[in-house]
């Protein structure tokens, strides 16, 4: 936490942690992550010679467009589970928000969130619904990121009705998945087999999915109020699922590519000596690589800088804080230049609130508006929240990809 706190115009990273490295990417390295030891190391990367060769990882993204689009979950959802379970699966809300992205800002992918406990509840009933989503992103011209598990946010999901919104905080009811207690509990990992191998086995080789993204920032400690609650094995396990997680997928030979996002620490480069074992996992598994950045753009750049000598395509999979620097006017430039694929959060203003900052959750903002909305590209009735960000989107979504310009 910065000694002297922003402003409320400037709203701080989403964690402790993450607050850190918003001052500056040269702070010491033990701020963010203790580097993995040699038999951690060695652990993280078992397995990943099954990955996707660097030829036809870049192959593949070739053969796409340039890749944009928004962490997706319809305005009237406060998190998976009710987007997903059958009583609150709202069709008609997606079909329309896909349409307004395709239309507004030529979006061609999004980024969704599962959960492990809609398996649990309704494995066929959550397979039929995710191909009913794939149905109305295919009719728009958007293929997902499907993301399985998921470490920020409320670490005791439950099932059924979920709760309102907190008023003025930022994604008040976000769960984890899975909840804390079952991730530290070794008599779970047959149920984590069993939903990673269902999900991804039932559209392994369904072209309308982009990617899977096995585990959002499965280093992150909560976020929010969360902070301080995680169980002391829950690091130590997921170093130890996250490999694993991945053979699951991999053991249905998916025709897409299998990732990870990195988005905490001082160095991202091939063999930076203060990645964990965690950044370790996800950057020896993953076919393309992702990450997530919501800084200034000279902070962007140099973390495309780290990256690039893993010589794999890159996909920032979250980024646009409009408060902490990061905006569309000058940050998808950059992307664009670069060939980034870029996914922003969020879509529609909703349940979630993320137009919300997330300091949020210690002043939630419930006797003024932002100054500046966090993210979000539309209100709620489908208009820009500025228009000259969706004519950028726009504009940039229309230029040719370099492979398409050699082409001609």
């Amino acid at each position: 936490m910065p000694l002297n706190p922003r402003p409320r115009t400037r709203a701080p990273r989403k964690s402790a942690i993450a607050l850190l490295l918003c001052l500056a990417l040269a702070a010491p390295a033990a701020v963010f992550a203790q580097a993995a030891a040699p038999q951690d190391q060695a652990a993280a990367v078992a397995g990943a010679a099954d990955r996707w060769s660097a030829d036809r990882a870049n192959a593949w993204y070739r053969e796409q467009p340039w890749l944009v689009g928004a962490n997706f979950i319809p305005s009237n959802a406060i998190n998976q589970l009710e987007m997903f379970q059958a009583e609150t699966f709202d069709a008609a809300t997606i079909d329309r928000e896909l349409g307004w992205a395709h239309e507004k800002y030529g979006m061609n992918t999004m980024r969704v969130y599962l959960h492990d406990l809609l398996w649990k509840q309704d494995p066929k009933g959550l397979v039929k619904r995710i191909d009913a989503f794939l149905a109305i992103a295919q009719k728009h011209g958007i293929r997902p990121v499907l993301v399985l598990f998921d470490s920020c946010w409320d670490p005791d999901p439950v099932l059924g009705a979920q709760r309102r919104p907190i008023p003025g905080v930022h994604n008040s009811g976000w769960l984890q998945s899975p909840g804390r207690h079952a991730l530290v509990d070794p008599a779970s990992d047959a149920h984590f087999r069993s939903y990673v191998e269902g999900v991804v086995g039932a559209f392994a080789k369904d072209k309308r999915v982009l990617a899977w993204d096995i585990w959002n920032e499965p280093d992150n400690p909560g976020g929010g109020n969360y902070e301080g609650k995680q169980l002391p094995q829950e690091q130590a396990r997921i170093a130890q699922i996250l490999p694993k997680a991945f053979g699951w997928a991999r053991s249905k030979s998916p025709i897409q590519p299998l990732t990870s996002g990195v988005w905490i620490g001082k160095d991202w480069s091939p063999g930076a000596p203060t990645l964990n074992a965690i950044q370790t996992a996800q950057l020896a598994h993953s076919d393309i690589i992702t990450f997530h950045n919501y800084e200034q753009p000279e902070f962007f750049e140099a973390r495309i800088a780290q990256l690039r000598p893993y010589g794999r395509p890159l996909i920032c999979t979250e980024w646009m804080a409009r408060g902490s620097g990061s905006a569309v006017d000058s940050i998808l430039p950059i992307a664009r230049r670069e060939n980034i694929g870029m996914i922003n959060w969020g879509l529609v203003d909703g349940a979630i609130q993320t137009r919300m900052p997330w300091d949020s959750w210690k002043r939630p903002y419930t006797m003024e508006e932002p100054v500046l909305w966090f993210h979000d590209l539309m209100k709620g009735d489908g208009t820009p929240y500025r228009e000259r960000e969706a004519q950028l989107f726009r504009d940039l979504a229309k230029q040719p990809t370099a492979s398409a310009a050699a082409a001609r």
